[in-house]
């Protein structure tokens, strides 16, 4: 059977700047300078012994330390050709705002003037930006400032935007204010295992207010200097549902799961979106028993499950279906900004990702505004607290020489972006 996809339907992939380019200062980098030695003590304890025994590298220390990444920032022009090679017709990344306002209202031109030439280089490629403008990092006179629990950085991200898309408009359709800003505030504030990692539930209030407060005031800003824009936040959604139907502690916690991780976005940013970015990546299957083990994050299964990713998460691509159906009540188009899995050996993601499209496509039959899959990621990159021994990338890349080998995976990939069609 051929299952074809809506006529100039968006085919891509992704990445974020703190995790691609490499010889970035801000508060992440400083965090890790001071966490990598306590995350490769941690490791053996905190992931299952068939992990550790198949990613030694993640007790070393430097494993948690993004250094030079992937080089993305002087081998972007590579990258593109490789994006182009595997007839993907649109790249999401991301800018870095501590490269553009390193120092409170002092912005490098230099700087910009080096996302202008990456923008260029997408379009000389026939590849359409789609451009984020905070994907968790921060400036560090930012951080010092009270970070996002601070409500002023609101009014500070937005000047920021408006500098970046004053100058960089031209050459961007397609913004997307913030990334995955509910899986920010509760690794940060709930589990408190990002920077600035503080169990506070007033702080993770106070920063949800502000993030949304800084997609207004963003969105605004970009429809005020380019008319013409498309501007959305790109959220994670998980499917969540209670382990026990009949359980009304289990079903409580699964609506404040789904509340707080995605639908409160929406009531704060209400109104204030052309488009919804979805993130899915997890099947969530909620017992109030377990809270203490979902707030610590540990992983589930003890062994090696054909089922699972290298990260343990489980694979479930109908979860992506339910998902899209929901959110067919917004009556806004939806892009899929990510969407991915780790798997360093290359087995599973030829078929992750036709499962997943498949489900996408039945969403799109039953009416979903479907207009666009991203996989995550483009690279094997830098993946935050996991450092770099999860491989989520179409190509591989050799930490030590930065060659780029693409992945077989990617080629069934490109056949599907070529085509526009699942067959």
């Amino acid at each position: 059977m051929i299952l074809k996809f809506p006529k100039n339907f968006y085919w891509g992939s992704s990445t974020s700047a703190h995790q691609v380019e490499g010889n970035n200062h801000n508060d992440w980098t400083e965090w890790e300078i001071q966490n990598c030695h306590r995350l490769a003590q941690e490791a053996k304890g905190y992931w299952h012994p068939w992990q550790v025994k198949k990613f030694p590298e993640m007790l070393t220390p430097e494993n948690y330390v993004s250094g030079w990444a992937c080089d993305h920032y002087n081998r972007y022009g590579e990258d593109f050709d490789i994006v182009r090679t595997l007839h993907q017709n649109a790249h999401r990344f991301s800018i870095e705002w501590s490269r553009v306002e390193p120092e409170n209202g002092k912005f490098n031109q230099k700087e910009i003037e080096h996302y202008r030439q990456v923008l260029r280089a997408l379009r000389e490629r026939k590849i359409e930006p789609f451009v984020t403008l905070w994907h968790w990092t921060n400036p560090v006179w930012i951080r010092d400032l009270g970070g996002w629990e601070n409500k002023n950085t609101a009014a500070y991200f937005a000047r920021y935007v408006k500098k970046v898309v004053g100058e960089l408009g031209d050459d961007v359709r397609f913004w997307v204010t913030l990334n995955e800003p509910t899986v920010y505030l509760s690794r940060s504030y709930i589990v408190g295992a990002f920077p600035p990692q503080k169990r506070n539930l007033w702080a993770f209030f106070k920063a949800y207010k502000n993030l949304a407060q800084a997609h207004n005031r963003a969105y605004a800003v970009i429809h005020k200097v380019q008319k013409d824009s498309l501007v959305g936040l790109s959220n994670n959604i998980s499917f969540v549902e209670p382990k026990h139907r009949f359980c009304l502690a289990d079903q409580l916690l699964s609506k404040l799961y789904r509340y707080f991780g995605g639908e409160r976005v929406f009531e704060l940013t209400a109104g204030n979106f052309d488009f919804i970015g979805v993130q899915y990546y997890f099947h969530d299957v909620l017992c109030v028993y377990n809270i203490f083990r979902y707030l610590s994050g540990t992983p589930h299964s003890q062994k090696e499950d054909k089922n699972k990713t290298d990260l343990n998460w489980e694979v479930f691509p109908e979860g992506i279906y339910r998902i899209l159906k929901n959110l067919k009540k917004y009556d806004k188009p939806i892009f899929i900004t990510e969407n991915g899995i780790a798997d360093a050996r290359d087995r599973q993601r030829k078929k992750f990702i036709e499962d997943h499209l498949f489900w996408t496509r039945r969403a799109i039959e039953e009416g979903a505004d479907v207009r666009g899959y991203f996989y995550w990621s483009l690279l094997d990159n830098f993946e935050w607290d996991k450092g770099f021994w999860p491989k989520l990338g179409l190509v591989a890349v050799d930490r030590k020489t930065m060659k780029r080998k693409i992945r077989k995976s990617a080629f069934e990939y490109a056949k599907i972006c070529k085509s526009n069609q699942l067959i």
